[in-house]
């Protein structure tokens, strides 16, 4: 099966607004140029689901660029839930938080080791570890940051001003945007019926087709039925635009859908150029 090349070309993420306080590892900020082009081509959208929302980028830019009207955006992830419910919920608290830290190791460690007591402390300590940590993973046994940017060691990527900027910026919006703290793939499976062309769905599960670990050292929930999702998008009447990687497994079920997909050229942390493939009902980009 050949793959074309999208004519929208992978765009260094300096050149598109941060929105997410979050560093997500698999993180979707290359991709809003393609979002933008599929969101603006679409006759009428009053609503965005984004089931494994993890840092939120394309939802958070489908609200503030009034892509859509309003969006969900649904994650399993207990830490990372926990940060959304405090960002859309308790931001001022968050904030407070923010201005108040001191990003030292020992604080970090101290904050990374203790039981949240509440929803507010348990959002800050993901937003902490997220930042402070190599490649802002979260999952089980992911170390802090060493050298950090630049030699600035754990606090490199710490940057309140700019992280109370953007909370203040998702409390602005929180009226059009909901959070549920479920699972994805249940979520759409529940709502397939009820999904029609005034509805956009985004889809980045964790990439583990093919034999793939990335997804499970990366996050806590990596597992995944890739057969039964293309099954859930299929059966729906919803526009849908889903990221997968380029494996043998993703071109199988591509092909039985009848699906469109183009092939993307991303930059690995490493500077290998890699295909990623976006995959819609129907041919969007030509």
């Amino acid at each position: 099966m050949i793959i074309p090349e999208s004519p929208i070309p992978a765009v260094n993420v300096a050149q598109v607004p941060q929105r997410s306080p979050l560093r997500y590892p698999g993180g979707k900020t290359w991709l809003i140029p393609h979002i933008r082009a599929w969101l603006g081509g679409l006759p009428s959208v009053d609503l965005l689901i984004e089931p494994f929302a993890g840092g939120g980028i394309v939802s958070l830019t489908a609200v503030m660029e009034s892509l859509v009207k309003r969006c969900i955006m649904i994650e399993l992830d207990r830490d990372v839930a926990a940060f959304w419910h405090a960002a859309l919920r308790q931001g001022d608290e968050l904030i407070r938080r923010v201005q108040a830290f001191d990003p030292t190791r020992s604080n970090v460690e101290i904050l990374g080791n203790a039981a949240p007591r509440n929803t507010a402390e348990h959002g800050f300590r993901t937003l902490v570890l997220n930042r402070t940590r190599r490649s802002g993973i979260l999952a089980p046994g992911a170390s802090l940051s060493k050298k950090g940017e630049n030699g600035h060691g754990i606090s490199s990527r710490w940057y309140p001003g700019t992280l109370v900027k953007r909370l203040e910026t998702i409390g602005h919006y929180a009226d059009r945007i909901a959070f549920c703290e479920t699972d994805g793939m249940q979520f759409l499976e529940a709502l397939a019926c009820d999904l029609n062309e005034n509805v956009a769905v985004f889809v980045d599960p964790p990439y583990t087709a093919g034999g793939k670990r990335a997804g499970s050292r990366l996050y806590a929930h990596s597992e995944i039925d890739h057969e039964r999702l293309f099954s859930i998008l299929a059966g729906t009447g919803a526009n849908f635009l889903m990221t997968y990687d380029c494996a043998p497994e993703i071109m199988s079920l591509i092909r039985l859908h009848g699906f469109s997909a183009v092939r993307v050229l991303m930059k690995n942390s490493h500077h290998t150029r890699l295909p990623e493939l976006i995959v819609t009902p129907r041919p969007v980009f030509h």
